[in-house]
């Protein structure tokens, strides 16, 4: 664990030091593309010069290091190893599970109006298989777990909703959903990409399903290496997909040709995988763990809505509306806001241009500090806004 500040809060300045994009910008877009952390770049940067001069002769030694990077993502969300699987992107991981489950005309998936895009399309997918996707819609910015309830039938098959909103930061009760829906036989997918990585999730608890979320964003990953999990009785409902020489038991015979699928999620990872990529995302898990990272608790998270909550405070004193949940366990990393009278994609740019780098989405401005973020950030993003508003 990191040391403790004599002020008896918890010290952040080590994490910020081991983010070096924190000495050039004021980052509050970690819920698009979060710069990656230094141990992330050191590892791959190890990673790289042994490619270069060794090649294949240190490959034992990568694949070793993915296996102990499994270890350290199931211990994070409380699943066992053999429920992780290791895909490029959240997409993958959605699309995996759409066209793995064994569909029948006539049955539907319920999700949410206001998801993003890559958990609409696979399912809206299946439609040329006779399978209806139902969008929840989301009045305002909670979302209503009765009414996504009310909204399935006795040929729902899945529910898949986003933990943590990408365009409000709404975060959900995932027990109370999961619940819900095993209580009338429906799966859970649950697109964990805006909350892994700062929040809690332990998914023995929660009894979810199927979970997928890049490491691109919270965990402070490199993009094209995420995870897949994969509850372990749920493995068999679904239909190998992408499958190669790494789908088997015997996955280092190759004179052995029998289909004779691994019983774990790693069924799906075919052939080569990404390992500079997984090596970096482990050394990024492994910083985030050290700072109280954990599936039952984090101290990360208390220091996210932290930031997000004076970020919040100082950009209402602009004249800004600020539109994400203020208050109780529905708060995230991301708060989404207005500056009415003013062009928002105009306002981001000059951010952008004087290094203070935030998000446009669905008609609003989006900032998403992770915990190294520090009050001398938020003075910045305020400064920059301020200009204009004083004009």
């Amino acid at each position: 664990m990191v040391e403790v500040s004599q002020s008896g809060g918890q010290d952040w300045q080590p994490m910020r030091q081991q983010m070096p994009a924190a000495s050039r910008v004021a980052y509050f877009d970690h819920a698009a593309v979060s710069p990656i952390s230094g141990p992330a770049q050191e590892a791959i940067g190890r990673w790289a010069t042994q490619a270069v001069e060794q090649g294949g002769l240190v490959w034992a030694q990568w694949a070793q290091r993915v296996e102990q990077v499994r270890e350290r993502a199931a211990q994070l969300i409380g699943a066992d190893s053999r429920e992780i699987a290791f895909v490029a992107n959240t997409t993958t991981g959605i699309s995996l599970i759409a066209e793995g489950l064994s569909w029948e005309s006539g049955d539907n998936v319920v999700t949410l109006a206001n998801e993003f895009p890559s958990n609409l399309y696979p399912w809206m997918n299946l439609q040329s298989r006779g399978v209806e996707t139902r969008r929840v819609p989301v009045d305002d910015v909670a979302v209503d777990l009765n009414r996504i309830m009310e909204t399935c039938d006795e040929q729902t098959r899945l529910i898949s909703v986003s933990w943590v909103s990408y365009l409000s930061g709404w975060r959900l009760d995932v027990a109370a959903l999961v619940q819900a829906a095993h209580d009338r036989g429906i799966l859970v997918f649950l697109d964990a990409i805006q909350g892994l990585g700062v929040f809690p999730l332990n998914v023995a608890q929660t009894g979810v399903d199927f979970m997928a979320a890049d490491g691109h964003k919270w965990m402070l990953g490199p993009e094209g290496a995420g995870l897949l999990y994969i509850r372990q009785d749920r493995l068999d409902q679904l239909r190998p997909l992408g499958v190669g020489w790494h789908s088997v038991t015997h996955a280092h015979d190759f004179s052995r040709i029998e289909l004779d699928w691994k019983e774990a999620a790693a069924r799906y990872e075919g052939g080569s995988q990404n390992m500079a990529g997984v090596i970096g995302l482990g050394a990024s898990l492994d910083m985030l763990a050290s700072y109280g990272l954990g599936c039952n608790d984090s101290l990360l998270a208390p220091r996210v809505l932290e930031i997000a909550e004076l970020a919040s405070d100082r950009l209402e004193s602009l004249g800004a509306k600020v539109v994400s949940c203020r208050e109780g366990a529905h708060r995230s990393g991301i708060v989404s806001f207005d500056l009415p009278g003013r062009d928002l994609a105009a306002e981001r740019r000059r951010c952008a241009a004087q290094a203070v780098i935030l998000s446009c989405r669905g008609g609003l401005l989006r900032i998403s500090p992770h915990a190294y973020v520090n009050e001398e950030d938020v003075e910045r993003l305020i400064e920059v806004l301020s200009v204009e508003a004083t004009g």
